[in-house]
């Protein structure tokens, strides 16, 4: 048996961190069909302008979600809204994000993910579903896990971030209760990055859980050797999972 994996393309990497980070259109969408390929089932990105950078312009963000649709028909797209791409002003991103409305239904993104931990997040939340944008919840704490409670949101992202792979899985497991105890209902998924992404891959696929891989988490195969794209790690995932 496998399970659900969403591919995270990009993420804020730089071609310098590895050469197959994707950052146009053109490259988002070769790489979200074969990751397709390779077993994933939706993806995450985060659109560039023309120098590169993260972004939240609207036309950026339908260039990039046209752009996947058309190599991988029926595929959900995801985008980050994460604070820092507005230079930290959660009105800024709400004004940029609610630009996104004016996009075509075809170049909007299925569904965005918006973290507990910023400012901000009932508000933005709001501007998602006025867009018919559905609403992934990031939470990375216990204090998140208590403080989304009950929202309505298509899925919680419990996402381990700066934990050493040891305390990696206690870390997920305190945030999961959390989530239990503040009554969520909402569907899981667990990941994290670099040296704790591997150990949460596997932890996931214990739980029967979600899980997400791509150049955005990490660089490397479990042994540490060095992988040539997102595709070679969604295989990689995908034999963590079997292995479990």
């Amino acid at each position: 048996m496998t399970w659900w994996i969403k591919a995270c393309l990009n993420g804020a990497r730089r071609p310098d961190e590895h050469p197959a980070v994707p950052l146009t259109p053109a490259q988002l969408a070769t790489a979200a069909a074969a990751t397709a390929a390779a077993g994933a089932a939706a993806v995450h990105v985060h659109p560039r302008d023309g120098d590169g950078l993260e972004t939240l312009d609207a036309g950026a963000v339908g260039a990039a979600v046209t752009a996947i649709r058309a190599a991988v028909p029926g595929m959900p797209v995801g985008v980050s809204t994460g604070l820092w791409i507005a230079a930290g002003d959660p009105d800024r991103r709400s004004t940029e994000v609610g630009r996104w409305a004016t996009l075509p239904p075809s170049a909007r993104p299925d569904f965005a993910s918006v973290n507990l931990s910023e400012p901000g997040f009932a508000e933005l939340a709001t501007v998602l579903r006025a867009a018919g944008i559905a609403v992934e919840a990031g939470v990375w704490s216990v204090a998140d896990a208590l403080a989304l409670g009950r929202a309505s949101v298509l899925r919680v992202l419990v996402e381990i971030i700066d934990a050493p792979a040891e305390n990696a899985v206690a870390e997920a497991d305190a945030v999961l209760a959390a989530l239990d105890a503040a009554n969520s209902s909402a569907p899981r998924l667990l990941h994290g990055e670099n040296s704790a992404c591997w150990a949460l891959i596997r932890h996931a696929a214990r739980l029967g859980l979600p899980t997400r891989i791509g150049l955005e988490d990490v660089l490397t195969a479990p042994d540490g050797t060095s992988v040539n794209d997102n595709a070679h790690l969604v295989r990689l995932a995908a034999l963590e999972q079997l292995r479990v």
